[in-house]
């Protein structure tokens, strides 16, 4: 696998070279790597970051080497994780409620925490292989899934004390399932959905148990997704595709974007706007969730994540750390 992929899977961005290289390199049945507890966590100003949330009033971000940072400012600071047991990249991270979050990554490496992300456990790991989880979202602090390469998708129903594998149907015209799984999320409904690849959207009605294909009408990746107040889906990914659903994805149409740059993430603001962030500095904006204005902010940094602020505004991370969004965003 070669950086080239991570950045077409999102969370792969730039730091699954390494890992493959060192796997390539390993005995036959040898573990690919220790896992060890992560002591001097890197720099978050020049960290790829991968993943963002919020736990109640924090803000939580991971990323390369075990990087879990916290900041109770809204994102104007923030601060290294107190214990975190391993120094794998983390592709994302998801909070129930203020105090239960989990974070997947390389390794298949799950990691929980029940104290708002100062401290978090192993819960899962698999060293034989390098299967990354690149997602993970849960109902309510019981019930989750975390998904990843090769249509890996996992469930719990006790909050992560166990994970068992689902075995993701094949999609129509295949033999098999392995699609990349890249972004879950879920409806006010409970609904699980999971973007993928071939412009394909995965639903769940029973918990993360069953799942079924639904049809965007777009051939290539999707990264991104998030349900709105009302129901609606909107999801995007490469070469600024961008799609909405009002029917739970029976039926879909595009949105269209000034910028065809790629999108690495969309989340709703709560009131039924979007904002969405992506590759060359791609940041969008959306008052209804379907007309959406596009620019690229200075530089042009490879923004991974974008999270909403408390006061409506836009919180942005890179592969070089935070970023400062524009001006205008509420």
């Amino acid at each position: 696998m070669t950086a080239l992929i991570r950045l077409a899977a999102l969370s792969f961005v730039f730091s699954l070279g390494g890992s493959a290289a060192s796997a390539a390199n390993e005995p036959a049945g040898s573990p690919l790597l220790e896992l060890r507890p992560n002591a001097q966590p890197p720099a978050i100003a020049r960290s790829l970051l991968l993943g963002l949330t919020r736990a109640g009033s924090r803000v939580v971000a991971v990323g390369e080497q075990g990087l879990i940072e916290l900041s109770d400012d809204d994102g104007k600071t923030f601060r290294a994780a107190k214990s975190v047991p391993v120094q794998v990249t983390l592709t994302a991270v998801h909070f129930a409620d203020a105090s239960h979050g989990w974070a997947v990554g390389h390794l298949g490496v799950i990691l929980a925490t029940t104290d708002g992300g100062e401290t978090w456990t192993l819960q899962r790991q698999d060293v034989g292989k390098d299967q990354p989880l690149l997602s993970v979202f849960f109902l309510d602090g019981k019930r989750g899934i975390a998904v990843g390469l090769w249509s890996l998708l996992l469930t719990t129903e006790d909050g992560g004390g166990t994970w068992s594998p689902v075995k993701v149907p094949p999609p129509a015209g295949a033999s098999r399932a392995d699609r990349n799984l890249f972004h879950a999320f879920g409806d006010a409904q409970g609904q699980l959905y999971v973007t993928s690849e071939s412009g394909q959207v995965l639903r769940s009605t029973d918990g993360g148990h069953q799942w079924s294909y639904l049809a965007t009408g777009y051939n290539g990746s999707l990264w991104a997704g998030t349900a709105l107040p009302n129901g609606a889906l909107v999801v995007g990914g490469l070469r600024g595709s961008l799609f909405r659903s009002d029917d739970h994805g029976a039926t879909w149409r595009a949105l269209p974007l000034e910028e065809k740059r790629s999108i690495t993430s969309l989340v709703g603001d709560g009131t039924g706007g979007v904002y969405g962030a992506g590759i060359d500095g791609l940041f969008l904006r959306s008052a209804d969730g379907i007309a959406f204005s596009s620019s690229r902010l200075p530089g042009r940094p490879t923004l991974t994540a974008v999270l909403v602020t408390t006061g409506g505004g836009a919180l942005l991370i890179s592969s070089t750390g935070p970023v400062a969004p524009p001006a205008q965003t509420k």
